[in-house]
C-alpha cells in the first residue's frame, strides 16, 4: 500500500477527525477565556480555585472514560458513541447559557454552570476524543505521527476560534445567546463527523474486536500492557504532565491582567462598581498592553506549529524523543521565561514560544503509544484504542487536581510566582520520564 492513500474518502475522514478534535480539547483550550469571564463578571466573587475546577473537570471528564471508549472503539462502535457525543457537547453548551440569565456581577450559578460545562459537556466530548486519533490511524497507517498531529491542531485551532467568538459576540448579543451561537456552530461540525469519521470498511472485517464478556476487567484493563517497562514511563510522563500543563492555560488572561501586560474588556453590566459601555476598555495594564484574550488565541494559534512539527520529527526520530525534547523546553518557557518577564513584549513572546512547544506537548501522546505497540513484539496490535485509553484514564485525577493545586497555590500567595514553579516542575519531571 501507499504511503498516503488515494481517494477522497481517507481525507474526508481525517478532516471529521479535525473536527473531533476541534469539540473536544478545543473547548478546554479557550476555557482560560470562558474562566476570566466567570471570575470577573459572571460568577464574581467565586475562589479562582472553584474557576479552575470546571476546567480541570472538563480535563477530568474527558479523560476518565478513555479506558472505556478505547474498548468500545475497537469493538466498533464508533457512530453510536460520535452521536451521543454530538448531543451532549452542544447541548451543554447552549444550556449554559440558558441557566446563567442573570446580566449583573455575580448573577450567574456556579452549582448550573458546573453540571453543564464542567460535567455534561465533557462527557459528549469524551465520546470525541480518543475516536479523533484512533479513526484516523486506521486510514493511514503508515503516517500515524503526521495524521494525528494534523487532527490534535483541531485542538488548537479551537482554541483560537471559540474565545474570539466568545468575547465578540458577548458584546454583541450577550451571554446566552452567545453559548446558542457556539453550541450551533459545534453541532453542525459534529454532525459532520458523524457521517464520515469512520474507519474504512475493511478495518470493520478485519480488526474490530468485540469482547466475550463486557463486564468482566480484562474486557477494558489490559494487563499485559503494564508488563511493557516504556508503556509504563510513558504514562507517567502524560499523569505528570496533566499535573501542571493546563494550569498555564487556565490562569494566562488574569495572570498578564494582574501583572499589567493585558487588559480586559468590559462588558455590559457592572464593572467594579462602575457602569460602563459596552466596548469600553477597562485600562488595568500599561499603555502597550492588549487584550488579554488575544494572548490566549495566540498560545492556541501557535500550538498548532507545534503539532505539525513535531509530528513530522517523529516520523524520523520517534515520537517519544520528541515529546521528551518539547516537555524539557516548555519547563524552561515556565520556569526561567514566565517568571522573570517584565514587558508586554516579553509576555507575548512568551505566549508564542510556549503556544508552540505545548501543543507538541499535549498532542503527542497517542503517537507516543502508537510508537511502544509498534515496538513490542508480542502486543497485539488491535489493542491501540485501549492502551491510549488506559493511559487518558490513569492520567484523568491528575488532569482534575493539577488546576486545582495551582489555583490553591495563587489563592494561598495572593500571586501568581508558585503556580508557575508548580507547572514547569511537573512539566519537567514529565519530560525525565519520557
Amino acid at each position: 500500500e501507499p504511503d498516503w492513500p488515494k481517494g477522497w474518502r481517507p481525507y474526508l475522514a481525517l478532516f471529521a477527525c479535525f473536527f473531533l478534535m476541534f469539540n473536544s480539547w478545543g473547548f478546554v483550550n479557550g476555557y482560560g477565556t470562558f474562566g476570566s469571564y466567570y471570575y470577573q463578571h459572571l460568577l464574581r466573587g467565586t475562589n479562582i480555585l472553584l474557576i479552575n475546577l470546571i476546567g480541570s473537570s472538563q480535563c477530568f471528564f474527558i479523560l476518565a472514560p478513555s479506558v472505556a471508549m478505547g474498548r468500545l472503539l475497537d469493538a466498533g462502535y464508533q457512530r453510536p458513541l460520535l452521536v451521543a457525543g454530538t448531543i451532549l457537547t452542544s447541548l451543554g453548551m447552549t444550556l449554559t447559557g440558558v441557566v446563567n440569565h442573570g446580566t449583573d456581577a455575580g448573577g450567574g450559578s456556579y452549582g448550573l454552570t458546573y453540571l453543564m460545562q464542567g460535567f455534561l459537556m465533557p462527557l459528549g466530548m469524551a465520546c470525541f476524543f480518543v475516536a479523533s486519533s484512533q479513526i484516523a490511524a486506521t486510514w493511514f497507517a503508515k503516517k500515524k505521527s503526521i495524521v494525528v498531529g494534523i487532527v490534535a491542531c483541531g485542538a488548537s485551532i479551537a482554541g483560537l476560534v471559540y474565545p474570539v467568538m466568545m468575547k465578540f459576540l458577548l458584546a454583541a448579543i450577550g451571554f446566552k445567546k452567545m453559548t446558542a451561537c457556539i453550541g450551533a456552530l459545534s453541532f453542525l461540525l459534529c454532525a459532520f463527523a458523524v457521517v464520515f469519521a469512520q474507519p474504512p470498511a475493511k478495518w470493520f472485517e478485519e480488526k474490530k474486536t468485540k469482547p466475550e464478556k463486557w463486564l468482566e476487567v480484562e474486557t477494558f484493563f489490559d494487563p499485559s500492557a503494564f508488563k511493557n517497562a516504556a508503556f509504563r514511563w510513558c504514562v507517567a510522563s502524560v499523569t505528570l504532565m496533566f499535573f501542571g500543563f493546563y494550569a498555564v492555560f487556565f490562569n494566562l488572561e488574569e495572570w498578564a491582567a494582574v501583572e499589567g501586560y493585558g487588559k480586559k474588556d468590559a462588558v455590559p453590566g457592572v464593572i467594579d462598581e462602575v457602569t460602563t459601555p459596552s466596548h469600553q476598555e477597562i485600562d488595568r495594564g500599561s499603555d502597550d498592553a492588549i487584550r488579554t484574550f488575544y494572548l490566549l488565541s495566540i498560545m492556541n494559534a501557535c500550538s498548532t506549529i507545534g503539532r505539525i512539527g513535531s509530528a513530522i520529527a517523529s516520523e524520523r526520530f520517534g515520537a517519544p524523543a520528541i515529546h521528551a525534547l518539547v516537555t524539557f523546553v516548555s519547563a524552561l518557557l515556565v520556569l526561567c521565561f514566565q517568571t522573570t518577564l517584565s514587558s508586554v513584549g516579553g509576555a507575548v513572546a512568551f505566549v508564542v514560544l510556549f503556544g508552540a512547544f505545548s501543543g507538541a506537548v499535549i498532542g503527542l501522546p497517542p503517537a507516543c503509544v502508537f510508537f511502544v505497540l509498534e515496538h513490542d513484539e508480542k502486543a497485539d496490535k488491535r489493542k491501540l484504542g485501549q492502551w491510549t485509553g488506559m493511559m487518558y484514564t490513569i492520567a484523568a485525577p491528575f488532569a482534575l487536581t493539577g488546576p486545582i493545586i495551582a489555583g490553591a497555590i495563587i489563592q494561598y500567595t495572593g500571586g501568581y510566582l508558585g503556580a508557575h514553579l508548580w507547572s514547569g516542575t511537573c512539566l519537567f519531571l514529565s519530560a525525565f520520564c519520557m
